[in-house]
């Protein structure tokens, strides 16, 4: 059964899909191998320190209204994540970025859709920051 389909922000999204379940809050999680060290970059990307620390194995980070980024402890998954973000405004991001000492490995324009820069943690995970149209 396909659901009919709008566009919002540049993205297709189904409008005619009913859920079975509501989800109030978004936990994402990234495995690292060095807690510490990827303390130190998320902090850089984030601008500030975690706001939870639940045990000596996670950190989190507030980062939307319902949404939750956890760096966990997990050196068997680590540098297998991809996590995106988006902003209102992409150069300013990647300015303030590389002033906090955050590396751009690219940036890429996705054609009637926004752009976004390609960041790498230390343990390798990727993390997009988006800007959409």
């Amino acid at each position: 059964m396909t659901h009919p389909t709008t566009t919002v922000r540049g993205f297709r999204v189904s409008s005619g899909h009913t859920r079975d379940v509501n989800f109030d809050v978004l936990f994402a999680s990234v495995p690292v191998a060095d807690l510490p060290r990827a303390v130190d970059w998320y902090e850089k990307l984030f601008g500030r320190a975690p706001d939870v620390v639940p045990n000596e194995q996670e950190v989190m980070w507030h980062v939307a209204e319902a949404g939750w980024l956890y760096v966990v402890a997990e050196p068997e998954r680590a540098g297998q994540t991809l996590v995106s973000v988006c902003v209102a405004d992409l150069d300013r991001a990647i300015t303030e970025l590389e002033d906090r000492g955050i590396a751009i490995a690219s940036n890429e324009t996705v054609p009637g859709a926004g752009r976004k820069a390609w960041l790498r943690d230390p343990d390798g995970n990727a993390v997009a920051v988006m800007e959409v149209l």
